[in-house]
Protein backbone atom coordinates (compact mmCIF):
# COMPACT_ATOMS: atom_id res chain seq x y z
CA UNK A 1 0.00 0.00 0.00
CA UNK A 2 1.40 3.41 -0.93
CA UNK A 3 0.40 6.95 -0.05
CA UNK A 4 -0.68 8.69 3.14
CA UNK A 5 -2.06 7.18 6.31
CA UNK A 6 -5.81 6.68 6.15
CA UNK A 7 -7.66 9.47 7.98
CA UNK A 8 -9.20 7.12 10.56
CA UNK A 9 -5.75 6.48 12.03
CA UNK A 10 -5.03 9.16 14.63
CA UNK A 11 -1.63 10.21 16.03
CA UNK A 12 -2.44 8.34 19.25
CA UNK A 13 -1.97 4.89 17.64
CA UNK A 14 1.40 3.44 18.46
CA UNK A 15 3.10 2.61 15.17
CA UNK A 16 5.82 -0.06 14.97
CA UNK A 17 7.98 0.27 11.85
CA UNK A 18 9.90 -2.72 10.53
CA UNK A 19 12.69 -2.01 8.05
CA UNK A 20 14.16 -4.70 5.82
CA UNK A 21 17.59 -3.48 4.74
CA UNK A 22 19.61 -4.23 1.65
CA UNK A 23 22.43 -2.34 -0.05
CA UNK A 24 20.14 -0.30 -2.33
CA UNK A 25 16.75 -0.20 -0.59
CA UNK A 26 14.89 0.06 2.70
CA UNK A 27 11.56 -1.77 2.65
CA UNK A 28 9.36 -0.32 5.39
CA UNK A 29 6.21 -1.74 6.96
CA UNK A 30 4.17 0.20 9.52
CA UNK A 31 2.20 -1.95 11.93
CA UNK A 32 -0.74 -1.92 12.77
CA UNK A 33 -1.87 0.38 9.95
CA UNK A 34 -0.53 -1.93 7.23
CA UNK A 35 1.30 0.75 5.26
CA UNK A 36 4.22 -0.56 3.19
CA UNK A 37 6.64 1.41 1.05
CA UNK A 38 10.22 1.43 -0.19
CA UNK A 39 12.87 4.16 -0.07
CA UNK A 40 16.47 4.25 -1.23
CA UNK A 41 19.15 3.36 1.31
CA UNK A 42 20.68 6.82 0.89
CA UNK A 43 20.53 10.15 2.68
CA UNK A 44 17.78 11.28 0.30
CA UNK A 45 15.81 8.10 0.94
CA UNK A 46 16.16 8.52 4.72
CA UNK A 47 14.87 12.09 4.46
CA UNK A 48 11.83 10.75 2.62
CA UNK A 49 11.36 8.10 5.31
CA UNK A 50 11.51 10.67 8.11
CA UNK A 51 8.91 12.77 6.32
CA UNK A 52 6.62 9.72 6.20
CA UNK A 53 7.09 9.08 9.94
CA UNK A 54 6.64 12.71 10.97
CA UNK A 55 3.57 13.23 13.16
CA UNK A 56 3.14 9.53 13.97
CA UNK A 57 3.36 8.04 17.44
CA UNK A 58 6.35 5.82 16.69
CA UNK A 59 7.32 2.94 18.96
CA UNK A 60 10.57 1.06 18.50
CA UNK A 61 11.87 0.76 14.94
CA UNK A 62 13.30 -2.69 14.22
CA UNK A 63 15.88 -3.65 11.63
CA UNK A 64 18.29 -6.56 11.36
CA UNK A 65 22.06 -6.34 11.64
CA UNK A 66 23.32 -6.62 8.05
CA UNK A 67 27.05 -6.12 8.32
CA UNK A 68 27.21 -2.45 7.33
CA UNK A 69 24.17 -1.75 5.16
CA UNK A 70 21.94 -0.91 8.15
CA UNK A 71 24.36 1.56 9.72
CA UNK A 72 23.35 4.67 7.74
CA UNK A 73 19.65 4.23 8.58
CA UNK A 74 20.40 3.40 12.23
CA UNK A 75 22.59 6.46 12.67
CA UNK A 76 20.24 8.94 11.00
CA UNK A 77 17.02 7.66 12.56
CA UNK A 78 18.64 7.71 16.00
CA UNK A 79 19.87 11.27 15.39
CA UNK A 80 16.28 12.22 14.48
CA UNK A 81 15.12 11.05 17.91
CA UNK A 82 13.68 7.64 17.04
CA UNK A 83 14.31 4.51 19.10
CA UNK A 84 15.99 1.95 16.84
CA UNK A 85 16.61 -1.70 17.75
CA UNK A 86 19.12 -3.60 15.60
CA UNK A 87 18.47 -7.29 16.19
CA UNK A 88 20.08 -10.62 15.37
CA UNK A 89 18.57 -12.05 12.14
CA UNK A 90 18.38 -15.50 13.75
CA UNK A 91 15.95 -14.17 16.35
CA UNK A 92 13.60 -12.66 13.78
CA UNK A 93 13.76 -15.78 11.57
CA UNK A 94 12.69 -17.91 14.54
CA UNK A 95 9.94 -15.39 15.32
CA UNK A 96 8.69 -15.61 11.71
CA UNK A 97 8.43 -19.39 12.03
CA UNK A 98 6.64 -19.05 15.37
CA UNK A 99 3.91 -16.87 13.83
CA UNK A 100 3.62 -19.13 10.77
CA UNK A 101 5.29 -16.75 8.31
CA UNK A 102 7.25 -19.09 6.01
CA UNK A 103 7.10 -17.12 2.75
CA UNK A 104 9.90 -14.61 2.30
CA UNK A 105 9.94 -11.34 0.39
CA UNK A 106 11.40 -7.98 1.36
CA UNK A 107 7.94 -6.62 2.21
CA UNK A 108 7.02 -9.70 4.27
CA UNK A 109 10.35 -9.51 6.10
CA UNK A 110 9.66 -5.87 6.97
CA UNK A 111 6.22 -6.87 8.31
CA UNK A 112 7.79 -9.60 10.48
CA UNK A 113 10.22 -7.03 11.91
CA UNK A 114 7.34 -4.67 12.70
CA UNK A 115 5.41 -7.46 14.48
CA UNK A 116 8.59 -8.41 16.32
CA UNK A 117 8.89 -4.83 17.54
CA UNK A 118 5.34 -4.79 18.89
CA UNK A 119 5.53 -8.27 20.47
CA UNK A 120 9.07 -8.38 21.85
CA UNK A 121 9.82 -4.67 22.40
CA UNK A 122 13.58 -5.17 21.88
CA UNK A 123 16.05 -2.79 23.48
CA UNK A 124 16.86 0.27 21.41
CA UNK A 125 20.53 1.24 21.63
CA UNK A 126 22.44 4.16 20.11
CA UNK A 127 24.81 3.37 17.24
CA UNK A 128 28.52 3.17 17.95
CA UNK A 129 30.67 6.19 17.06
CA UNK A 130 31.91 5.98 13.48
CA UNK A 131 35.56 5.76 14.56
CA UNK A 132 34.76 2.81 16.83
CA UNK A 133 32.88 1.11 13.98
CA UNK A 134 35.96 1.55 11.77
CA UNK A 135 38.16 0.00 14.46
CA UNK A 136 35.76 -2.93 14.89
CA UNK A 137 35.89 -3.49 11.14
CA UNK A 138 39.68 -3.54 11.24
CA UNK A 139 39.68 -5.99 14.17
CA UNK A 140 37.26 -8.26 12.30
CA UNK A 141 39.54 -8.11 9.26
CA UNK A 142 42.50 -9.13 11.44
CA UNK A 143 40.58 -12.09 12.88
CA UNK A 144 39.66 -13.22 9.34
CA UNK A 145 43.26 -12.78 8.17
CA UNK A 146 44.57 -14.88 11.06
CA UNK A 147 42.08 -17.64 10.21
CA UNK A 148 43.20 -17.54 6.57
CA UNK A 149 46.84 -17.61 7.66
CA UNK A 150 46.20 -20.74 9.74
CA UNK A 151 44.39 -22.42 6.83
CA UNK A 152 47.24 -21.60 4.43
CA UNK A 153 49.82 -22.89 6.90
CA UNK A 154 47.90 -26.15 7.32
CA UNK A 155 47.60 -26.60 3.56
CA UNK A 156 51.32 -25.96 3.11
CA UNK A 157 52.12 -28.48 5.83
CA UNK A 158 50.19 -31.24 4.08
CA UNK A 159 51.20 -30.39 0.49
CA UNK A 160 53.43 -32.83 -1.35
CA UNK A 161 54.15 -30.72 -4.44
CA UNK A 162 57.18 -28.44 -4.27
CA UNK A 163 55.58 -25.86 -6.56
CA UNK A 164 52.44 -25.66 -4.39
CA UNK A 165 54.50 -25.38 -1.22
CA UNK A 166 56.40 -22.44 -2.73
CA UNK A 167 53.18 -20.74 -3.84
CA UNK A 168 51.60 -21.16 -0.41
CA UNK A 169 54.80 -19.90 1.20
CA UNK A 170 54.57 -16.70 -0.86
CA UNK A 171 50.94 -16.25 0.14
CA UNK A 172 51.84 -16.77 3.79
CA UNK A 173 54.51 -14.05 3.59
CA UNK A 174 52.00 -11.67 1.99
CA UNK A 175 49.42 -12.54 4.63
CA UNK A 176 51.92 -11.91 7.44
CA UNK A 177 52.60 -8.45 5.98
CA UNK A 178 48.87 -7.80 5.69
CA UNK A 179 48.32 -8.74 9.35
CA UNK A 180 51.22 -6.53 10.46
CA UNK A 181 49.74 -3.59 8.58
CA UNK A 182 46.30 -4.18 10.10
CA UNK A 183 47.77 -4.35 13.60
CA UNK A 184 49.77 -1.16 13.03
CA UNK A 185 46.67 0.70 11.81
CA UNK A 186 44.59 -0.54 14.76
CA UNK A 187 47.32 0.57 17.19
CA UNK A 188 47.58 3.98 15.45
CA UNK A 189 43.85 4.60 15.71
CA UNK A 190 43.78 3.51 19.36
CA UNK A 191 46.62 5.92 20.21
CA UNK A 192 44.68 8.73 18.53
CA UNK A 193 41.74 8.19 20.92
CA UNK A 194 42.78 9.18 24.48
CA UNK A 195 39.80 7.47 26.13
CA UNK A 196 40.30 4.22 24.25
CA UNK A 197 44.05 4.32 24.82
CA UNK A 198 43.49 4.73 28.57
CA UNK A 199 41.17 1.71 28.61
CA UNK A 200 43.78 -0.35 26.78
CA UNK A 201 46.46 0.74 29.27
CA UNK A 202 44.28 -0.35 32.20
CA UNK A 203 43.68 -3.75 30.61
CA UNK A 204 47.40 -4.23 29.91
CA UNK A 205 48.08 -4.19 33.66
CA UNK A 206 46.34 -7.58 33.97
CA UNK A 207 48.98 -10.36 33.92
CA UNK A 208 48.38 -12.50 30.85
CA UNK A 209 46.68 -9.77 28.82
CA UNK A 210 48.83 -8.51 25.95
CA UNK A 211 48.28 -5.69 23.46
CA UNK A 212 46.18 -7.76 21.04
CA UNK A 213 43.78 -8.98 23.75
CA UNK A 214 43.61 -5.56 25.41
CA UNK A 215 42.66 -3.88 22.13
CA UNK A 216 40.23 -6.70 21.26
CA UNK A 217 38.39 -6.15 24.56
CA UNK A 218 38.49 -2.35 24.47
CA UNK A 219 37.26 -2.22 20.87
CA UNK A 220 35.01 -5.28 20.78
CA UNK A 221 33.37 -4.69 24.17
CA UNK A 222 32.79 -0.93 24.40
CA UNK A 223 30.12 -1.69 27.05
CA UNK A 224 32.87 -2.51 29.58
CA UNK A 225 32.56 -0.17 32.54
CA UNK A 226 28.87 0.51 31.95
CA UNK A 227 27.42 -2.94 32.63
CA UNK A 228 27.66 -5.71 35.22
CA UNK A 229 30.32 -8.40 35.09
CA UNK A 230 27.64 -10.97 34.25
CA UNK A 231 26.39 -8.84 31.36
CA UNK A 232 29.95 -8.42 30.07
CA UNK A 233 30.43 -12.21 30.18
CA UNK A 234 27.20 -12.68 28.25
CA UNK A 235 28.28 -10.17 25.59
CA UNK A 236 31.51 -12.10 25.13
CA UNK A 237 29.60 -15.39 24.92
CA UNK A 238 31.19 -16.69 28.12
CA UNK A 239 28.28 -16.71 30.57
CA UNK A 240 27.23 -20.29 31.47
CA UNK A 241 23.68 -20.94 30.28
CA UNK A 242 21.32 -23.33 32.06
CA UNK A 243 19.94 -26.46 30.40
CA UNK A 244 17.47 -27.77 33.00
CA UNK A 245 14.09 -29.43 32.59
CA UNK A 246 11.91 -30.88 35.34
CA UNK A 247 14.15 -32.83 37.69
CA UNK A 248 16.98 -32.96 35.18
CA UNK A 249 19.90 -30.59 35.73
CA UNK A 250 21.88 -30.39 32.51
CA UNK A 251 25.42 -29.22 32.00
CA UNK A 252 25.94 -25.48 31.62
CA UNK A 253 27.17 -24.31 28.25
CA UNK A 254 28.20 -21.13 26.43
CA UNK A 255 27.06 -19.89 23.05
CA UNK A 256 26.78 -16.75 20.96
CA UNK A 257 28.61 -13.59 21.90
CA UNK A 258 31.40 -11.79 20.11
CA UNK A 259 33.70 -14.35 18.57
CA UNK A 260 36.65 -12.01 17.97
CA UNK A 261 36.80 -11.04 21.64
CA UNK A 262 36.42 -14.65 22.73
CA UNK A 263 39.30 -15.83 20.50
CA UNK A 264 41.61 -13.16 21.92
CA UNK A 265 40.58 -14.06 25.47
CA UNK A 266 41.37 -17.72 24.87
CA UNK A 267 45.02 -16.90 24.18
CA UNK A 268 45.11 -14.58 27.20
CA UNK A 269 43.61 -17.31 29.39
CA UNK A 270 46.36 -19.74 28.35
CA UNK A 271 48.95 -17.25 29.59
CA UNK A 272 47.01 -16.15 32.68
CA UNK A 273 46.49 -19.76 33.78
CA UNK A 274 50.28 -19.95 34.19
CA UNK A 275 51.50 -16.46 35.04
CA UNK A 276 48.61 -14.70 36.83
CA UNK A 277 48.84 -16.22 40.35
CA UNK A 278 45.16 -15.88 41.40
CA UNK A 279 43.89 -17.12 38.04
CA UNK A 280 46.51 -19.89 37.90
CA UNK A 281 45.28 -21.03 41.32
CA UNK A 282 41.67 -21.04 40.06
CA UNK A 283 42.67 -22.98 36.95
CA UNK A 284 44.60 -25.62 38.92
CA UNK A 285 41.75 -25.99 41.40
CA UNK A 286 39.28 -26.67 38.58
CA UNK A 287 41.62 -29.22 36.99
CA UNK A 288 42.05 -30.92 40.38
CA UNK A 289 38.25 -31.23 40.57
CA UNK A 290 38.27 -33.18 37.33
CA UNK A 291 37.20 -30.40 34.96
CA UNK A 292 38.41 -30.61 31.38
CA UNK A 293 41.12 -28.15 30.40
CA UNK A 294 38.81 -26.34 27.96
CA UNK A 295 36.18 -25.91 30.70
CA UNK A 296 38.78 -24.55 33.11
CA UNK A 297 40.12 -22.17 30.44
CA UNK A 298 36.61 -20.94 29.71
CA UNK A 299 36.22 -20.12 33.41
CA UNK A 300 39.49 -18.16 33.29
CA UNK A 301 38.31 -16.30 30.18
CA UNK A 302 35.12 -15.37 32.01
CA UNK A 303 37.12 -14.16 35.04
CA UNK A 304 39.29 -12.02 32.76
CA UNK A 305 36.21 -10.31 31.29
CA UNK A 306 34.75 -9.68 34.75
CA UNK A 307 38.12 -8.35 35.96
CA UNK A 308 38.45 -6.10 32.90
CA UNK A 309 34.96 -4.73 33.52
CA UNK A 310 35.82 -4.03 37.17
CA UNK A 311 39.05 -2.18 36.34
CA UNK A 312 37.38 0.02 33.75
CA UNK A 313 34.38 0.67 36.01
CA UNK A 314 36.67 1.71 38.89
CA UNK A 315 39.20 3.39 36.55
CA UNK A 316 42.18 1.70 38.17
CA UNK A 317 45.01 -0.63 37.15
CA UNK A 318 45.22 -4.25 38.25
CA UNK A 319 46.93 -4.82 41.58
CA UNK A 320 47.92 -8.11 43.20
CA UNK A 321 45.88 -9.14 46.23
CA UNK A 322 47.79 -8.28 49.37
CA UNK A 323 48.21 -11.15 51.85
Amino acid sequence: MQGKIPSEHSADIKIYPGIDVCKAWLDVYLHPIGLAFRVANTLAGLKALKRRLAGMNIGVIVMEATGKFHRLAWRHLHAAGYRVAVVNPQWTHQFAKAIGQFAKTDRLDARVLALYGESIRPNALPPSPEELEALQELVSARVAALAEQTALSNRRGTSQTAFLKAELGRRLKAMATHIERLEAEIARRVRADPVLQHRVELLLTIPGVGPVTAMAMAIGLPELGSCSGKAASLLAGLAPLADDSGQRTGERYIRGGRAGVRCALYLAALTASRFNPPLAEDYNRLIAKGKEAKVALTAIMRKLVVLANTLITENRPWQPIQP
